[in-house]
């Protein structure tokens, strides 16, 4: 019977050729172009139509359009497009593909020689990253729920399913993230080489690995647009294409630093974005300070940086990962720690931090295989600080407004300022030694409406931090008058979760809301009666890990207080683990 069944099979097959039956049209192809600088919206539109093709995106901060056409008119069309002199350029919307070779994720501990080798342990004695320090990963998207990398992720953006959830269906995305600024010293885990810096998650490949030239180009100007100073792309083509060094100048213009994987070919074929102009492209070296076979090199390769047997996170775990995927965020990740030490480098100084000061490899100066040479963290630090020791070095700060003994009513606009024998990283004003409005700069400004709190006395405060966590701090008195009656209210406060005799496990999530007549200028949260937490906010989630935590009975309470001194408390919760 199954042959039977076959035969009858390839009948009606060959009768359905027979009889002209065609095979399904190719899917449309797509092609970037630029308009030259003020044509109309109409003649872009009469221009795309025309070709029979339609725009279906575009890149506004680069001018670019994504055009799709069909499928079987598309060299034509193209070539048209790219004759056309109303057009800057036009060229295919390749596709690059994640830049990495993995095995099985395990978890193996201490070894992590890449650290050791560029002497990550010795820059750390300087500066660990800066929360103001955001280093954007243009991959698969990460795994922001993984227990080394919770807390350490920003909100990015999903270019492949245009939403804003960049979670990682490939795990690409997460490696990288892990190198870069996984949680570390927390006894979990692996070492990141830049932990303090948050990151920027951008998925621009699917779960397959692949991703078009256009979503990384929208990839890149957006982690530009979101104050990114490292831009990781550990993706790449063999295409060259103006769209993408339209984005990476775009970016570099903004300020940051791209660092980008030379590619796992093994020959010296240019990758893209790695051969861009304003890229550092880094090549992959093994523990015993040789490229790896792998590797591609060539007159684009600026660095070379540990691409062999990298531990880092991964689905589900941790995983040993060979690949200049990996030499890329190694490199990125010491470009943050640049940044963070020294706030006021430009992205052509922290490039040529990099490559001045990395160990020569291979010819002496300058060659294909490793570029300028293998990196030395310790090195670039101690050369953008001055010198090998700490910053010991306080940061100044002021108050330029209101003057000491003001008297205040209605809204009154705070203004302060710092400066830094290397930088300012961040300065804050804090009224009644609560912390009220942040900046990540050497100056804030903060409006004030003094009509919501009572009359009285206040201390302003300006507290300013370097990248060392120096601080200092200068303070005013203030009076506020507004002819107000005294707040004789106490804040009213509540735990909506977890509830009363609960049983928790892993991560908890403890929310609380308050409410005051007049406003809450600060909430606490108590465990087991220890200090566990402080908001500003009235509404409030603080994250608990029960997982060290011992068995049995744990108690969680909130406090919450207004302007004039009155305090709230909420009910004893009690909660079993």
């Amino acid at each position: 019977m199954k042959t039977l069944i076959t035969i009858s099979l390839m009948m009606v097959l060959n009768l359905g050729i027979a009889f002209g039956q065609r095979a399904a049209p190719k899917a449309p192809k797509q092609i970037l172009m630029k308009p030259v600088a003020g044509l109309s919206e109409a003649a872009i539109d009469a221009l795309v139509t025309h070709r029979g093709g339609r725009q279906i995106d575009s890149i506004p901060q680069l001018g670019i359009r994504v055009i799709e056409v069909p499928a079987i008119a598309y060299e034509k069309v193209l070539r048209a497009f790219q004759a056309e002199k109303r057009l800057e350029f036009a060229e295919a919307n390749a596709t690059a593909q994640a830049i990495a070779t993995t095995n099985d994720p395990y978890f193996t501990g201490n070894n992590q020689w890449s650290l050791a080798k560029i002497q990550a342990p010795a820059a750390w004695d300087t500066t660990t990253g800066n929360a103001a320090v955001m280093v954007a990963v243009i991959d698969s998207g990460v795994d922001a729920a993984h227990p080394d990398l919770n807390g350490k992720i920003l909100t990015g953006y999903d270019f492949v399913n245009s939403d804003a959830d960049a979670s990682d269906d490939n795990g690409h995305g997460t490696a990288v993230a892990g190198i870069i600024g996984a949680s570390t010293n927390n006894g979990l885990g692996m070492a990141a080489v830049a932990w303090a810096s948050p990151v920027i998650p951008v998925k621009v490949l699917d779960a397959t690995g692949s991703g078009s030239y256009s979503n990384i180009a929208k990839g890149i100007s957006y982690s530009a647009d979101q104050g990114a100073r490292v831009i990781n792309l550990s993706l790449g083509g063999t295409s060259n294409s103006r769209t993408l060094q339209s984005a990476v100048d775009y970016a570099w213009n903004k300020g940051a630093i791209l660092i980008a994987a030379a590619g796992n070919n093994g020959n010296n074929t240019p990758v893209y974005p790695a051969a861009c102009r304003n890229v550092l492209a880094v090549s992959a070296t093994n523990p015993s300070d040789v490229r790896t076979s792998w590797s591609n090199y060539g007159t684009y390769v600026d660095l070379s940086a540990p691409g062999e047997s990298i531990l880092s996170t991964y689905k589900g775990g941790y995983a040993q990962l060979n690949g200049t995927s990996f030499s890329s965020p190694v490199t990125a990740g010491v470009a943050a720690l640049l940044a963070s030490a020294k706030p006021t480098l430009s992205n052509s100084q922290m490039a040529n931090l990099l490559l001045e000061n990395s160990d020569d490899l291979g010819a002496a100066g300058y060659d294909e295989f490793y570029g300028y040479g293998r990196l030395n963290a310790a090195k670039a630090i101690a050369a953008a600080v001055g010198s090998s020791a700490p910053d010991t070095v306080a940061p100044l700060a002021w108050i330029d407004s209101p003057s000491d003994a003001s008297v205040l009513s209605g809204t009154v606009t705070v203004t302060c300022g710092a400066s830094d024998n290397v930088g300012v990283a961040r300065i804050e004003i804090l009224v009644n030694d609560l912390v009220t409005a942040t900046s990540n700069s050497d100056t804030i400004s903060w409006s004030w409406d003094t009509s919501a709190v009572s009359d009285g006395t206040y201390s302003i405060t300006a507290r300013a931090y370097d990248a060392a966590n120096n601080s200092s701090s200068s303070t005013i008195t203030v009076s506020v008058h507004n002819n107000t009656a005294a707040d004789l209210t106490a804040p009213t406060v509540q735990i909506t979760s977890p509830t009363d005799g609960s049983t928790i496990s892993g991560m908890v999530k403890i929310n609380i809301i308050g409410k005051d007549d007049v406003a809450i200028t600060k909430m606490e949260l108590f465990i087991d009666g220890r200090l566990a937490g402080t908001t500003t906010s009235s509404a409030a989630t603080f994250n608990w890990n029960t997982k060290n935590v011992s068995r049995g009975e744990h108690s969680l309470q909130a406090y919450a207080y207004d302007a004039g001194g009155n305090i709230g408390t909420s009910h004893l919760i009690r909660v079993y683990r």
